[in-house]
């Protein structure tokens, strides 16, 4: 019981690891490439990105835990559960490399296209487990909902200019 506030912190704070570096290695290319793109007006400011990512995080790294302690640890019943949240969490961390750092918008999109399958499977199958962690991704889900059609929007409207070629 003494070491539960230890796991609580690790689960919560995890997610927030791969958010961290995928926003250092690709910090720079955001005032270098990132503002030029063509976006729609609905596209929040880039302000916002930080502070709905840290909220975001902290809800699905605690609802993680709570999964996690439902299910008594890493058991054969948390395989699935745990595994779907992990492979999500996986393709989340990856977006900002596809879409930033090698900006391919294509990849981006494949990306977060799966990332949602795994995000709605993820809260599905908390749902039976712990219904406070299921509602705790919803709003993630929600973001995530608009992101996907801001990664959609930027790849129709910036088409990516293909090496040797001069339209």
């Amino acid at each position: 019981r003494g070491r539960m506030w230890a796991y609580t912190v690790g689960f919560t704070v995890l997610p927030h690891v791969g958010g961290f570096l995928g926003w250092f290695i690709n910090r720079k290319e955001i005032p270098a490439w990132y503002e030029k793109l063509k976006k729609p007006s609905w596209c929040p400011s880039r302000k916002i990105f930080p502070v709905a990512w840290t909220i975001l995080y902290t809800g699905m790294g605690y609802a993680s835990y709570l999964v996690w302690n439902d299910l008594g640890g890493c058991s054969s019943k948390a395989l699935v559960p745990l595994g779907l949240y992990g492979a999500q969490l996986a393709l989340n961390w990856a977006w900002p490399p596809f879409f930033f750092g090698a900006r391919n918008m294509k990849m981006a999109l494949i990306d977060i296209l799966c990332l949602d399958g795994l995000a709605i499977g993820t809260t599905c199958s908390w749902y039976r487990i712990n219904k406070v962690a299921a509602l705790l991704m919803v709003p993630y889900l929600g973001w995530l909902a608009m992101a996907t059609c801001l990664t959609i929007r930027i790849w129709k409207d910036n088409p990516e200019e293909k090496p040797g070629k001069s339209e």
